[in-house]
């Protein structure tokens, strides 16, 4: 397994098995099997209700909890100083862990940006306290995170993306790129999980010509390409999938390399188009949801 280093010095396996749309009931089956094919790497939200799966699967897979990354995220509804804090509390609970490898704050709330302030000053406090290796974000724009750095004193490890050939954000890594903070993509292999309610009607990357006659080149499937284009790009990567034999497949992309001419290919199929909510738009009252106590 290829490992990334965030800009504190901690190491982060490059690939992992993300969880987002993963029923409780199938999630703990989930992460058993990618712990059992080699995954070191989980990450959660709080607002995905299956951190207390994810953190079954965790304890009963005898792989030594110190060999799991374990990261998950804080929903708006817990942002601010205290709530924030009680938010690590939540989840950490549910997770049954005493340390989260990596906390990011799941979303920017520009309509009350004080308060995704305060929340990310929780993070840097459980950070200094030990309690968190890593903090970061996900989903902060050029303009979230100019503000971000601005106004506090921990530049975020991470920035957790949509990010695929089809919507590449590029003004947004090169931002990453330039502040040491690593980018990390949700949805890598874009075109299996949207949000509901977000491009249900468009066509996904897997079927592009493009990606299918590189995939063919090196006798793989176009999810195995999308996933090596983003770990040569230097990504994290984290898909999503609850089928044992996808989940072995995702992890077999360390055996081949993609040319730089396919790399190229690749990075022409940019669309524009993104397949969940935009950022700018996330508010309380649209996507506000209490996350319930452990």
């Amino acid at each position: 397994m290829q490992t990334l280093t965030l800009d504190n010095g901690v190491e982060m396996p490059a690939l992992g098995l993300g969880v987002f749309q993963t029923p409780p009931n199938e999630t703990r089956a989930a992460v058993t099997a990618a712990l059992d094919l080699g995954y070191r790497h989980i990450d959660t939200a709080a607002a995905y209700g299956n951190e207390r799966e994810v953190g079954q699967a965790i304890r009963d897979s005898g792989v030594p909890r110190e060999e799991i990354f374990v990261e998950t995220k804080v929903w708006i509804s817990d942002y601010g100083y205290d709530e924030t804090l009680h938010g690590f509390d939540k989840s950490a609970a549910k997770l049954g862990v005493d340390r989260i490898d990596l906390l990011i704050l799941h979303q920017a709330l520009p309509s009350d940006f004080d308060r995704t302030l305060a929340a990310y000053r929780a993070l840097e406090k459980l950070l200094a306290d030990g309690k968190v290796r890593a903090i970061g974000v996900s989903n902060f724009m050029v303009d979230h995170l100019t503000a971000l750095l601005d106004a506090t004193s921990v530049v975020p490890a991470v920035n957790q993306l949509e990010i695929h050939p089809y919507f590449q954000q590029r003004a947004v890594l090169d931002f990453d790129d330039r502040h040491h903070i690593l980018n990390q993509a949700w949805s890598p292999i874009g075109g299996i999980t949207f949000y509901p309610g977000y491009g249900e009607n468009r066509k996904s990357v897997l079927q592009d010509p493009v990606v299918i006659g590189i995939a063919e080149a090196h006798g793989k499937s176009p999810a195995q390409v999308l996933l090596r284009w983003g770990l040569q790009h230097g990504r994290s990567v984290i898909p999503k999938s609850t089928k044992r034999h996808r989940i072995a497949e995702n992890i077999d992309v360390f055996d081949f390399e993609l040319t730089a001419d396919e790399m190229k290919a690749l990075d022409g199929l940019e669309t524009g188009r993104r397949g969940g909510p935009e950022p700018e738009n996330v508010t309380l009252a649209a996507f506000g949801r209490a996350i319930p106590e452990a």
